[in-house]
Parts: C-alpha cells; structure tokens; sequence
C-alpha cells in the first residue's frame, strides 16, 4: 500500500500502547540437570535478595510479575533475536504446567534462533558498528568463529584465551568464509595500543585508552599503566608504514617491552592490577596476558562479563556504562556484581548458566509497566526497563511477524529481503549502543513506516499472515484482529482496543473493505512504538 492511503491511518496508532498487566506467580527454577539446577536456583535467590534488599532500603515499592504475553515476547527477543510467532505464543498459553517458563527457556537456549543471535552479539561487541567497508567485508568471518563458540558453549575464558592468542598471519586468508579470531587483530588494525585499548575495555571493563596519551582525568590509571599493559601486544608489528585491516604484519610471541608513544622511552609489559608477569620461556607475551586475564580470581574478569550479561537482559548494567569500571563510577548494587561474578567462576565461566539464572529471578520477570511513582529509576530494578531493539532484532521480528518463509536465498529471490535488511539495520543502528535510551528518530520511524519491506510485509497480495488471516473461513473479525495483534505484539487486542478497531474494520475503514481495513491496522501495529521496543 503506499503512503497515501496509510497517511489518515495514523489515528489508528493512539490504540495501540506499552503498557501490560500483572502475572500469576511462576516458578523461577529452571528445567536443567540436576546438577546445576541447585546453583541456577541459587543464584538467582541470591540475586532477588540483593535487588530486594535495595528496594526496600530506597522505599520502592517493585512491579508485579509479567504476564505470560509480556514474558513470552521478552524472553524470546532476549535470547533468540526476534518475537515469537503466533503460534509459539499460543503454546505456551497453552501449557499449563507451573514450570513452563523455565522450560521455555531451555527449550529456546537449545535452538538455532540463540546461537545466530548470539553470535550477533560477539559480534557487535568485538567489530562495533563500523562503518569501515574493510571491516564489513571481514563481518562474516567473526561470525563464523563466533557462531561455532556459541553453538558448543565453549565456556568464556577459553573464548578470550582464544582471543588474546591466536596467531596474527594478517593478510593472508582474510576471507568471509575463513574462521579464525584472528581477525579481530585485522580490525583492529593490528596495532598495539588498539589491541590494548579494545582488550581491557571488552573483557576487563576498563577504559584505559583515556590514559594513553596523559594521565587519566577521571580515574586512577596513568599512562605508565597503559604503555605497560600495551606491551604485551608489542610483537605484533603491521609491515606497512599506514596500518589498515588488510595490512601484512609480523607477530613476535616473545616482545615483552614497548616504546611509550612517540617516545624513545621504554616501559615493560606489566597486569593493570600492579603485579609483575612469572615468566615462562615456553609460554608467549599474550600467552601470559591470557593467563593472568582469565584466572578466577582476576579482580575485573568475571565482573566485566557478569555486568554485560546484565546489561543484555535489562538494558543498562549495574556499573553502567558497562565499560567503565572505577571507582568514581559504583555500581548501583556492588555486592550483586560481585555475587554474579562468582556464581559465573563456580560454573566454570558457564555463559548459560549465567542466563539461566538471571532469567530465573523475579527481578527479571516483573512486568515493565509502572506500577508505582517510585519505580521511575531504572537502576533500582524495580520493573523491566523499556529496551530499544537492535537493527537485527528489528529486520527478524518483522520478518517472524509478517510470516516470511524459506532459506535466505529464496527470502532475497522474492522480497528482496537482504537488501532490506541492510537498510533497515542502517537506519536503526546508534553508534552510541544505549538501549534504555529510547530514542527512534523521526527518520527511523519514517523508514519503517514507508519503506519497501513493510509495505510488502502488509500488502494483501504478498504477505502470509494477512492472507492467512484474511482468508480464515473460521475466524470472525475479532479473532482476526487477535491474531494480528498476536503476529506483531505478541499479546490479544485489549478492550479499549477492541471497542475501537471492531468497528472500523467491519465497516471497511475509509475504502469500505474489511481486508483493507484489516491490513491497515496490521501496518498500524508493525509501526507502534510497542512493536520496536523490548518490553
């Protein structure tokens, strides 16, 4: 349809709103092995004590629980990228055994949906969004190495150990089709301070580059420090005088010092923590570096990443931003990143376990309506935080939603949908990644609103949940009208809803046909703030 006859359609969108209803009390025990269930369980107490414990210090009275619409929706865009279809919704409505969260949960923890979504995540956090075609060109590759992480849930450390030690051959076999870590090295343009840079922020939550050219202003680390910790990347030499992704280099394994700056001045490769690397002849520089990174007792380790897995699941971490650990930044709850951070080390560096718990809590399973004046501080975590989708949750929810079909090859044949995924991963990508900061642009919303893709996507010729719905011979129009709203916002029409759109839609809207009528208000609800936001 286009613009012209969606335009007076825009006083459909005021009946469409964010907000949910309370939820019946759910187990938060999760359906794993026997053997971890205990510690998952565990955790996850422990977790709603120290939220608890801050709530009633603060006076804040907490949200209650989601309901089972609003939990389905956040659970499946959290660990698969994308809403439930109609039917996954209508299934777990349907079960009514008093663990079919958790079960749900591990259900989706088990799918392909978590592994590509996943490895979308390692992705953005190693590569960013950058717009460097060279980089773009090596996107596939770190997704390929990724992916095979996630699939095994391959603990961790070891995927940071794989990190900080794989060999630097740049230049040779830089293919999208290659697997190899190496490549973050490319993207990073195989420069020490980068490396040291992007190191300490990713997996240390540290900002040390602010320290690379002076002192830092806002923290306690100098540039000793940096150039210190910069030298355990300083045999990695680009051949060429510009550096680049492509650039050819050598890799010394046994470089142990570095030249601060521009200076002639050396400094000695040296842990942030102020201890002074054992030495092995066997082992390499970064081989060292991995070593002390990845030890259980490492003070910013698992603290780093036990804050990131928060952030992922509720918008903003507890040390927020999440890269930026000091102490003239606290934590909202210091005791709870430090109580995540060892239940993380006691798994093992257990990614899954680590999600298991968290979604297990109560904290997480509160609806994210406001329920209580007191409530409006996100990081007292006293509701669910409204969180903005990601350009990858945006193009595959729309895609579940409208009910496209077929392997990406057949997708790009008839609906063009690669190049569609593109644009809309262009148009909704921040450089700035604060997903509580709900900002769509006025463009974004004009992008999706009259773009191609969902123009196509509610068309009555070319999109199957409409002809599904349209055609039903055994749906009257309110059920027709609840399967929509289940196919976009995964939850039935509510009344105040229902009192307005029943008659528009039996009437025939302003062309006098109901299956225009019925796709207008389809296109309605794909363009709702609901529809873009994790709830």
């Amino acid at each position: 349809m286009t613009f012209w006859i969606r335009w007076p359609l825009t006083m459909l969108c005021s009946i469409v709103s964010v907000c949910s209803a309370a939820a019946p009390h759910v187990p938060a025990s999760g359906a794993v092995r026997a053997e971890h269930l205990a510690d998952v369980v565990g955790l996850a107490r422990a977790i709603d004590r120290r939220i608890g414990a801050g709530l009633k210090d603060r006076g804040v009275t907490p949200a209650p629980r989601a309901d089972d619409y609003e939990f389905a929706r956040r659970v499946y865009l959290d660990l698969t990228g994308r809403i439930p279809k109609t039917s996954e919704v209508r299934a777990f409505l349907d079960d009514r055994s008093p663990d079919k969260r958790s079960r749900l949960v591990e259900r989706l923890l088990r799918s392909p949906n978590y592994v590509t979504h996943f490895t979308y995540q390692w992705r953005s956090l190693l590569v960013g969004n950058s717009t460097n075609q060279q980089v773009q060109f090596l996107n596939p590759q770190i997704e390929n190495w990724a992916r095979s992480r996630v699939r095994d849930n391959v603990p961790y450390d070891r995927i940071v150990r794989e990190l900080l030690t794989v060999p630097v051959v740049a230049g040779r076999g830089m293919t999208p089709t290659s697997n190899s870590a190496a490549v973050f090295y490319q993207i990073n343009e195989l420069k020490p301070d980068m490396l040291a840079a992007a190191t300490s922020r990713l997996f240390l939550g540290v900002k040390l580059e602010c320290a690379q050219c002076h002192d830092h202003p806002f923290a306690n680390w100098t540039r000793k420090q940096f150039w210190e910790y910069t030298a355990f990347f300083g045999g990695i030499k680009p051949q060429s005088v510009v550096a680049g992704v492509f650039s050819p280099a050598t890799d010394n394994p046994n470089v142990r010092e570095i030249a601060i700056g521009d200076t002639n001045k050396k400094v000695q490769a040296k842990f942030l923590d102020g201890s002074e690397p054992n030495w092995k002849p066997d082992v390499s520089t970064r081989e060292t570096l991995a070593e002390w990174m990845t030890r259980p007792d490492n003070p910013f380790f698992a603290r780093a990443v036990a804050n990131r897995m928060w952030e992922h699941f509720f918008g903003v971490g507890l040390v927020d931003p999440v890269d930026d650990f000091r102490d003239e930044n606290p934590a909202s709850h210091p005791e709870l990143v430090d109580e995540l951070a060892k239940g993380f080390v006691a798994s093992n560096f257990d990614l899954k376990f680590l999600i298991r718990a968290i979604i297990a809590t109560e904290t997480y399973q509160r609806t994210s309506q406001m329920t209580h004046p007191t409530q409006e501080d996100l990081r007292s975590f006293a509701r669910m935080p409204l969180k903005g989708l990601t350009p990858e949750q945006v193009f595959d929810s729309l895609a579940t939603a409208v009910g496209y079909r077929g392997d990406t090859g057949d997708l790009t044949r008839r609906f063009g949908v690669q190049s569609a995924r593109n644009e809309i991963q262009s148009r909704f990508t921040n450089p700035v990644d604060r997903r509580t900061e709900v900002q769509t642009s006025i463009l974004q919303a004009l992008s999706l609103m009259n773009g191609k893709f969902v123009a196509d996507a509610t068309s009555l010729d070319r999109s199957e949940t409409l002809l599904a719905v349209i055609d039903s011979p055994f749906m009257n129009t309110k059920d027709k009208l609840d399967t929509l709203y289940l196919a976009a916002l995964s939850r039935p029409m509510r009344e105040s809803e229902a009192s307005r759109l029943l008659p528009y839609v039996t009437t025939g809207g302003p062309s006098r046909d109901s299956r225009k009528a019925l796709a207008d208000v389809f296109w309605v609800l794909l363009n709702s703030s609901e529809f873009i936001l994790n709830h």
